[in-house]
């Protein structure tokens, strides 16, 4: 059998990896979607360049590794590929994902990956942050690992919040209340272990990650500030500038990242399906 002539640059030592070799544009095979997820496990966020991938393709690509997330409630989506989530932004509509966060950490099951292809990139900012939350947890000291090695937090929407109080009245919430019903909250253990490799995972983001179970809220936030600042230091991190018709792919389970929203009044668009299992495990 051939050899592929796959290229693996490494891009820390911590998290990321640029691969050439896999042409997305064209139909591909079981065998080369093992190795795509195989990179994803190893590396937790992979990018490859110069790709003229099709929403079919795209989508295909997210069910080599799992179920899509069924259309976005509030970002529009492709009009015949619903799956496939449109992020344009621009003056007259900023972007809201310029936080450290790990998607949708407020649900029972948050998703395990994601799945971008860049169409419009500014000429220049518009960068995004990756960081491995394997890393981070493997440079805690021995005494905190041990501190919250039992400990869960609770995780809410954040920021999201706004969409649902900016213009109401001064008083009861109500619209917040009902989106709390409706989107929930979730308690997570704060180190949690990949299902995959089995490494420990320091689980807690800043966007969402809002109370530690058992502790007072003087406690809770002195615990989460001191994880979050040790969380984003840049040595577990990696800073990706786009290129158009770049395909990008992190893990959800072991990352956080950070889409800076630095370009304005420059426009940056791009395609997004969202992958809520992982199929080879069953969950």
């Amino acid at each position: 059998m051939t050899q592929e002539p796959y290229s693996i640059h490494r891009l820390t030592p911590a998290i990321g990896a640029e691969i050439t070799g896999v042409d997305f544009c064209r139909p591909l095979d079981d065998r080369v979607y093992d190795t795509v997820y195989q990179w994803l496990i190893d590396y937790q966020v992979i990018f490859f360049r110069n790709q003229k991938m099709t929403p079919q393709g795209h989508l295909d690509l997210a069910q080599s590794l799992g179920d899509p997330e069924p259309p976005h409630p509030v970002y529009p989506s492709l009009e015949d590929h619903p799956h496939v989530m449109v992020l344009d932004f621009a003056a007259n509509s900023p972007p809201d994902t310029d936080v450290w966060h790990t998607d949708l950490t407020f649900k029972d099951s948050p998703p395990t990956a994601s799945i971008i292809y860049s169409r419009v990139i500014p000429p220049v900012g518009g960068d995004t942050l990756w960081a491995s939350l394997t890393a981070a947890y493997d440079a805690l000291p021995a005494g905190v690992k041990s501190d919250i090695a039992e400990l869960r937090a609770v995780h809410d929407m954040g920021d999201f919040r706004n969409n649902f109080t900016t213009g109401e009245r001064t008083g009861n919430a109500r619209p917040l209340s009902l989106a709390h019903e409706r989107l929930g909250n979730a308690i997570h253990p704060l180190v949690k272990h990949h299902p995959i490799t089995g490494k420990p995972i320091l689980y807690c983001n800043p966007a969402f990650t809002v109370h530690v179970e058992g502790l007072t809220a003087s406690d809770s936030r002195n615990l989460l500030n001191y994880l979050f600042e040790h969380i984003t230091r840049p040595q577990f991190q990696l800073r990706f500038k786009w290129t158009a018709d770049t395909v990008a792919i992190w893990d959800n389970r072991c990352t956080m990242h950070f889409a800076l929203g630095d370009y304005l009044p420059a426009r940056r668009t791009v395609h997004r399906v969202t992958v809520i299992n992982d199929k080879r495990i069953g969950c």
